[in-house]
């Protein structure tokens, strides 16, 4: 039946067209902006992870730039600790220097002087957009990647950059009220009990070799004493021997080996008196009998009233002349903690900064009673091999001193070349002082451009991984929402003629009812 009234062919024809010029608006669309998804109503689900991944990329970017500005920061530390160190490297040349009698140590005090302000000046200046690295304790973090989670979850991630202090300050002391009593980490003996104080005392320490008998020494009996490892002996010529014989032998021949710092006598018993005035030093002794005769009898009985009856072998020993303090092993240092040598009443500190060991803490302690020039007063500090402990040895040659120590929290970090301010090689002790102290400065500055040359690699790690995952990610984006072009465009030209094709068959479908009116002629 046809109908004037209702053409299904013309609406199903108009349908296709319609069909086809949304379709062709959409892949023109896609040329035009480039993306098969450019809106959320194109695909909800896919538009909305690409926009996610935009805002990552964006931060990547931001966090790019700040890895730029942190790597350049961490470059300048680095550069200034490595000046730094070529710079202390010198001072310590002309600390050897001044150790010769016959050198102008004056002059070389005043080289010394404009070395050091040149450290100062570049530690001031080692700043990048106002951030210094090499002043102060803080930690300094720099931005490094953002972290997503499955379920949406951002969480910053840093670089943490520990700052190297290599000022020459010397902080606070902590010792006072208010603060945590640490005394308890100065000990008087390693693992002992809590130091108690002492005297610095110029006296050497001693040790009585004592003779086992006045007479009746056998023909060919012999003795060896060994001191500081050279052996000095003595052998009876004849029979019944006088004690003041063979203690008058060994006493010249001991006096013979002319050895630093020991002294050989004898008292009015007879007895043989070594004494000791070396600082860091202990003196080892060992006695050996030879007897020939049948009574068993021999030379010595006893080092130090230490009878041991008719043996042939006795061991003892003198203790350094040093007053020694020990740090405990049991503990750890935290910043701001403070350690005190009172010296003949005046007392000298210093205050540990992050990460420092009692170890650093000892060294410390010795630059600072260095640093004080007091006559007579040397210092050495002591690792324990085996266990790790530190301790401070504190000697003293001239007049006795009284020493005590303290602990407590709450002080500022001293610099990390404390002391360097006070080196002096005008006079021998100082030249010795700066000797040993100029080399825990030089380790100081190459341990602070080691950790600044290890997180400036880091830095530069991560900028790299960072410029890839941009790369990644964007990739990532573009395979979600961009247009195949080559498909758009064969689809459009497809269209085009689907185009032209629906519009023709529309025409035709609208001509058909005209058909009709030949009926009514």
């Amino acid at each position: 039946m046809s109908s004037i009234l209702t053409n299904n062919s013309a609406m199903v024809a108009l349908q296709t067209l319609k069909s086809v010029n949304a379709n062709l608006q959409k892949v023109q669309g896609e040329i035009s902006t480039g993306k098969s998804i450019a809106s959320a109503r194109d695909n909800s689900a896919v538009w909305s992870i690409s926009k996610v991944m935009e805002s990552d990329v964006k931060g990547f970017k931001a966090i790019s730039e700040s890895l730029s500005l942190g790597e350049s920061t961490v470059s300048v530390a680095r550069s200034a600790s490595e000046t730094v160190t070529d710079l202390l490297t010198e001072i310590k040349g002309k600390i050897v220097a001044a150790q010769e009698q016959n050198v102008d140590r004056d002059k070389i005090q005043t080289d010394i002087k404009a070395l050091r302000d040149q450290i100062n000046s570049v530690v001031s200046a080692a700043q990048f957009n106002g951030l210094n690295l090499v002043k102060g304790t803080d930690d300094v973090n720099i931005l490094s990647s953002l972290d997503r989670t499955g379920t949406s979850t951002v969480n910053a991630s840093n670089i943490t950059i520990s700052r190297q202090d290599l000022g020459t300050g010397a902080g606070t002391n902590g010792v006072g009220s208010g603060g945590t009593d640490l005394s308890g980490q100065i000990l008087d003996a390693a693992g002992g009990s809590t130091y108690a104080g002492g005297t610095l005392s110029a006296t050497g320490n001693t040790a009585v070799i004592e003779f086992a008998q006045t007479t009746g020494w056998d023909a060919n009996d012999s003795t060896t004493i060994s001191v500081a490892g050279l052996s000095v002996g003595y052998t009876s010529a004849a029979a019944d021997q006088t004690e003041t014989n063979v203690r008058d032998a060994l006493l010249s021949s001991l006096q013979a080996l002319d050895l630093d710092g020991v002294s050989f006598s004898s008292n009015s018993t007879n007895q043989i008196v070594v004494t000791s005035t070396r600082p860091f030093e202990a003196l080892d002794i060992a006695i050996t009998d030879s007897v020939s005769g049948g009574d068993g009898n021999t030379y010595i009985q006893a080092i130090n009233g230490a009878t041991t009856g008719n043996t042939t072998t006795e061991t003892g020993s003198i203790d350094q002349r040093a007053e020694e303090i020990f740090f405990t092993a049991g503990a750890s240092v935290a910043e701001g903690n403070s350690y005190q040598a009172s010296i003949g009443g005046t007392a000298y500190f210093y205050t540990a900064g992050k990460g420092e060991t009692f170890e650093d803490v000892a060294r410390g302690l010795k630059t600072a009673i260095d640093s004080a020039g007091i006559e007579g007063i040397s210092t050495q500090v002591a690792i324990d091999s085996s266990t790790g402990q530190a301790s401070l040895k504190i000697d003293n040659s001239g007049s006795d001193l009284s020493l005590a120590t303290a602990a407590m929290d709450g002080g500022t970090a001293s610099g990390g070349l404390f002391g360097l301010d006070s080196i002096d090689v005008t006079s021998n002790a100082g030249a010795d002082a700066a000797l040993d102290n100029i080399e825990t400065m030089i380790q100081t500055s190459i341990d602070a451009a080691a950790s600044f040359g290890s997180a400036q690699g880091r830095i530069e790690t991560q900028s790299d991984f960072v410029g890839k995952l941009i790369d990644s990610l964007k990739s990532g984006i573009g395979t979600l929402v961009d247009a195949d072009m080559e498909e758009a465009s064969a689809r459009l030209q497809a269209l085009q003629v689907q185009q032209q094709l629906a519009t023709q068959s529309l025409s035709i479908a609208n001509q058909a009812p005209q058909s009709i009116l030949s009926l009514f002629r």
